[in-house]
């Protein structure tokens, strides 16, 4: 397989969402429209049509993939998601771009210093195919990577209103997460997995490689792949069932045209709905995804654009609990502790387009652009917290929704030269992103304005009515980035010593209609270095510092001073490493800091019983990590490692909270997966297990409460055989095997309960 479609570029582009409230009265009276929304649409409505002709089509193809029968289900899953060189496109065999069973890639995108071979990059990343994705039958992108990886860190929540994950002990807002290198096209809370075929992560701060991000994390990124039209027609149909009563279904379809196959169309459509394992809980995902591509001699474009919603009734809020009440037994792990009426609903749209062309072979020019528009609506609990041991619940009804478009675009240059015995691998870029957002809200309901008082541990509590949802405008905020960026890779003695030089000038401007002052803009040049030493084939050692520039934190709404911005700041990290590739099997051992000016919610500072948000000294992370992925043995796959973090807090205000270890992250974590083939029959059956353990969390700066630690279990199995000569594949899963019932911090509040022992089922079916 092979994703270096001739130097394909993955650097960031935009964030442009969007959204329409359900009173349409109030809320229309805004337009959120940017220019060339209106061509995304329509690539979505060709998009549409394009899947009609397929689908027509695609029956006539179906004899090829049958004919295929020489290759392995791995290899043809591998094969479905990879276009090669040209002018003939033709698929590299699994074990050429994938370790040992196929679930991690050999290389990722390093942003724009473009794909990396693993021994060859000086940061510690990894890069998930749709195989793994598929087996894991992930329903968003965290599931996806805080499955086995030391460094990210979830609460395990079910049904929130977004995903939640850390990296390297700092929060990641999904709004960072890139697509094909580019940040703002991403659906803006939940991603759904089935339209990529890699997720890649790298950790650390990227702001040399890819940009600011633009919601400011600083952790890693996440950077997802789209799927391509491989060589071969290719055409899948899934069917998945989830506990309680969730059923759904996946349609994955392929095909490339023209007298070199220069033409390729993939288009993914996926819908789920039904009950969820949480009680009262229900969750609807609906996503159509369009790939098109077009390679000639020198000249490569792709267009890619989506569709998605995401829907939660009963959703997941966490409450909050004061230090004198302490931390209560969690409840039953199936339990909502937010009214069965609450619901939330996140509707994406994005397009983007890139092209390549070669010069030479020595020179190559990108560029991309893309937009996206996001309408999101809250109706639920606002605040929560419980008021004494036995577990009484006193909540707040409030109302949120919010409209944003987001655009970007990138372009640059890359090639390469020599000089003496010195070889040069240099890239320039520029880097443009956007977006407008107007929010909408009460923080009190009128009619509503007493609170509601439920008990923890009742199975079957009173929440009231459901209020009618009309939020009014509340802010209006803008985030405006642009960065140059230029790297060098020198390489010396036969590529065995690799200098990566680079500086990127990054200006960020901010506005919000509720801040004392009208703008907030600040420009910096941030440098970054990274050495690697490839001591053998087998072993690398390498070492990067990078700085870069985030933007301040926005107060939530939530806050008393809601919306109120604070000033871009700046991160660094240094990081030492050493990478082993067995061929089959692979470790990094990694030792790193972070420091980033931190923000959170002070409950100290109460105004109108809301708690403030304030940017209050600094965050430094230390840690030390080992993961490994791979197949140590024949027949057997290892993924997992462990993660010693020390985040500290510093330079706190007054120095009251020194040395206190940053809120909600473990300082250990360990995480083990493993999957065993056998033959069975006519085809192979594997089993598989995961196991996850983190350690103690606080919940609070001062470090007075924390939640324990806890271990949980996954099992799972799986059948690939063939019907008729078609591939087919059973799938088996079971989350949190013991049903065990643990807080966790949610973003925003004190606690939430981690998801209860949940049951997964699908059968996939090669046509």
């Amino acid at each position: 397989m092979n994703h270096n479609i001739k130097g394909l570029s993955m650097n960031n582009v935009s964030d442009n969402r969007n959204f329409k409230s359900g009173n349409d009265q109030r809320i229309n009276q805004r337009s959120f429209v940017l220019n060339g929304i209106a061509s995304a649409q329509m690539a979505l409505r060709l998009g549409y049509a394009l899947g009609t002709v397929f689908v027509l089509c695609a029956s006539n193809t179906y004899a090829a993939v049958i004919n295929n029968s020489t290759k392995t289900l791995e290899q043809q899953q591998a094969a479905q998601t990879n276009v090669a060189a040209l002018p003939a496109i033709t698929v590299k065999a699994e074990q050429d771009d994938t370790y040992a069973g196929g679930q991690v890639a050999t290389s990722s995108n390093v942003g724009f210093l473009g794909s990396k071979k693993f021994l060859d990059t000086p940061f510690n990343t990894i890069s998930y195919t749709d195989k793994y994705i598929e087996d894991k039958q992930a329903k968003d992108i965290t599931e996806v990577i805080a499955a086995t990886d030391p460094s990210i860190y979830t609460n395990g929540a079910s049904g929130g209103w977004s995903e939640n994950y850390y990296i390297r002990g700092y929060a990641s807002s999904t709004n960072d997460m890139s697509m094909n290198g580019l940040f703002g096209i991403t659906p803006f809370y939940r991603t759904s997995p089935e339209m990529f075929s890699r997720v890649e992560v790298l950790k650390g701060p990227s702001a040399l490689l890819n940009g600011m991000p633009p919601a400011g994390s600083v952790g890693g990124t996440v950077n997802l792949v789209t799927k391509y039209a491989a060589d071969e027609s290719f055409a899948r149909l899934t069917t998945t069932y989830m506990s309680d009563a969730q059923f759904g279904g996946h349609v994955d379809v392929g095909r490339r045209f023209g007298e070199n196959k220069e033409f390729g169309v993939r288009i993914n459509g996926m819908y789920r709905d039904g009950d969820a394992a949480v009680n009262d809980q229900s969750k609807e995902s609906r996503l159509f995804s369009l790939g098109l591509d077009w390679q000639g001699e020198r000249a490569r474009v792709f267009v890619d654009a989506y569709d998605a919603l995401d829907h939660v009734d009963g959703v997941t809020r966490g409450v909050n609990v004061s230090t004198a009440v302490g931390i209560p037994k969690p409840p039953k792990a199936d339990t909502l502790l937010s009214p069965d009426w609450g619901s939330v609903e996140t509707k994406d749209k994005g397009a983007m387009i890139r092209g390549e062309y070669d010069f030479s072979d020595q020179l190559m020019a990108y560029a991309a652009y893309g937009q996206s528009t996001t309408q999101y609506k809250y109706n639920g609990a606002s605040a929560g917290t419980i008021t004494s041991s036995t577990g009484t619940l006193s909540s707040m009804l409030g109302q949120l929704a919010f409209e944003v478009d987001k655009k970007s675009a990138d372009a640059g240059f890359k090639g390469k030269f020599e000089t003496g015995p010195v070889k040069h691998q240099w890239v320039a870029n520029a880097t443009y992103y956007n977006h407008a957002q107007d929010d909408y809200g009460y923080r009190i309901i009128p009619g509503f304005s007493k609170p509601v008082i439920t008990n923890i541990y009742d199975p079957n509590p009173n929440w009231g009515p459901k209020p009618e949802f009309t939020p009014p405008f509340l802010l209006h905020s803008t985030l405006s980035t642009s960065s140059f960026g230029l790297a060098d890779t020198l390489s010396f003695a036969q590529d065995k010593v690799q200098l990566t030089l680079g500086l990127r000038h990054q200006t960020v401007k901010a506005t919000s209609s509720v801040n004392t002052l009208p703008e907030n803009a600040k420009s910096a040049t941030t440098p970054g270095v990274a050495l690697l030493i490839k001591a053998n084939d087998k072993i690398s050692v390498y070492a990067n510092y990078i700085e870069g520039l985030t933007k301040g934190d926005q107060a939530p709404a939530t806050a008393s001073n809601a919306g109120t911005i604070f000033p871009p700041q700046k991160t660094k990290q240094q990081e030492l490493g050493l990478k082993v590739d067995l061929g089959t099997f692979a470790h990094t051992l990694s030792a790193f800091e972070i420091t980033k000016p931190s923000s959170y919610l002070d409950a100290s500072q109460l105004v109108d019983n809301l708690p403030t948000f304030v940017s209050d000294g600094e965050q430094r992370n230390r840690g030390i990590e080992w993961s490994f992925f791979g197949s140590p043995i024949e027949h057997v796959r290892l993924m997992g490692g462990f993660t010693y973090l020390d985040p500290e807090l510093t330079k706190t205000n007054g120095g009251g909270n020194d040395g206190h270890t940053a809120v909600a992250v473990p300082k250990n974590q360990a995480k083990l997966g493993a999957e065993w083939d056998t033959q069975v029959a006519q085809g192979t059956l594997t089993l598989s297990g995961n196991i996850n353990a983190v350690s103690k969390q606080y919940i609070n700066a001062e470090n007075t409460l924390s939640v324990p630690g806890r271990t949980l279990l996954d099992v799972g199995a799986r059948y690939s055989t063939k019907v008729e000569n078609h591939p087919v594949t059973f799938r088996a899963n079971i989350y949190n095997l013991t049903n065990k019932a643990y807080w966790a911090q949610p973003q925003l509040t004190n606690l939430a309960l981690g998801a209860p022992r949940t049951y997964m089922l699908s059968v996939s079916y090669d046509f």
